[in-house]
């Protein structure tokens, strides 16, 4: 008779553990299609990598030499290609780069720099753009991440209607 009293306590406090932890592993809106009473999901979060802020970072640009070659992550390079290449950020991230009065938003499409002292390497779309000619500090922050196509990085005028690489403000 204990043995049995014991099994029941055992399970009713399994089931009391199992439900609490259900309903604190449920998301907000989930009881609500069982019958239950719960305020509606809120609308899934954006993935957008944590922002990390560099300032003074060398930045260094390339182009000429590398025309018609694929960059790391797939894309072909031609003069008007605006991105960046990065020793770590993954393909398709997004960076703002801040040089003197200018403010571009570009994606990694390559590794490198390979230049020792500099963080970053421009293609020459996006070094024309921002007017940089030579090697230059320039303040970036990763502000989002967009998918990693072959057309990554053409500008806004091309013909392709996948995401240009680069918005120029200021």
């Amino acid at each position: 008779m204990t043995m049995r009293v014991a099994l029941k306590t055992s399970t009713i406090l399994l089931v009391l553990l199992t439900t609490a932890a259900l309903a604190t592993a449920l998301p907000a809106g989930a009881l609500a299609d069982t019958g239950g009473s719960a305020a509606p999901a809120p609308a899934p979060a954006a993935t957008t990598p944590p922002s990390r802020a560099h300032t003074g970072a060398v930045a260094t640009w390339f182009g000429p030499g590398f025309y018609g070659k694929q960059t790391a992550c797939g894309q072909t390079l031609t003069p008007g290609v605006i991105g960046v290449a990065n020793r770590t950020l993954p393909c398709g991230t997004l960076v703002q780069i801040t040089y003197k009065s200018h403010t571009l938003t570009v994606p990694v499409l390559d590794r490198g720099p390979y230049a020792h002292h500099a963080s970053w390497d421009l293609t020459a779309g996006a070094a024309g753009a921002l007017g940089i000619s030579e090697t230059v500090r320039i303040g970036t922050q990763v502000v989002g991440k967009t998918a990693n196509t072959p057309a990554l990085g053409l500008p806004p005028t091309s013909p392709s209607t996948a995401l240009a690489g680069g918005s120029l403000a200021g």
